[in-house]
C-alpha cells in the first residue's frame, strides 16, 4: 500500500468498479449496478469534465448503451477548449462506443 497522496491509483477489485476507484485518468463518482456509471476527469483542463454511461433495456436480450460527455468550462479559455476539441472528442467517444459494443457482442 502506498502512503503518499496522489500515488495510489487503480482499483481494489479488478472486476467491479466502486465509487472512488481510479480508472485511467477518471475517478468513479457514481455506480448503479447493471445500469449506469459516472466518471469525473482527473486531468488538468480549463473546466471540469464527466463521462456517463447508461444501459437502457430494450427487449429480452437487447440493450442500448448511452454515453454522454459533460464539460463545465472555466471562463473564456474553457469555452475555447471545448469548442476547439469537440470534433476530436466526438471521434474518440464514437470509437470508444464501437469498441465497447464489439467487446459486449464478443466480436473482438
Amino acid at each position: 500500500m502506498c502512503r503518499w497522496v496522489g500515488l495510489r491509483r487503480g482499483r481494489l477489485d479488478p472486476d467491479r468498479l466502486r465509487v472512488g476507484d481510479a480508472l485511467d485518468f477518471w475517478r468513479v463518482e457514481d455506480v448503479k449496478l447493471d445500469s449506469s456509471i459516472r466518471l469525473r476527469a482527473e486531468m488538468k483542463a480549463v473546466g471540469n469534465a464527466w463521462l456517463e454511461f447508461d444501459v437502457e433495456e430494450l427487449s429480452e436480450g437487447r440493450s442500448r448503451l448511452n454515453q454522454c460527455a459533460y464539460f463545465a468550462p472555466k471562463g473564456l479559455f474553457g469555452l475555447l477548449y471545448w469548442y476547439a476539441l469537440y470534433p476530436i472528442h466526438r471521434i474518440i467517444f464514437s470509437g470508444m462506443i464501437a469498441g465497447l459494443t464489439k467487446r459486449a457482442e464478443g466480436t473482438t
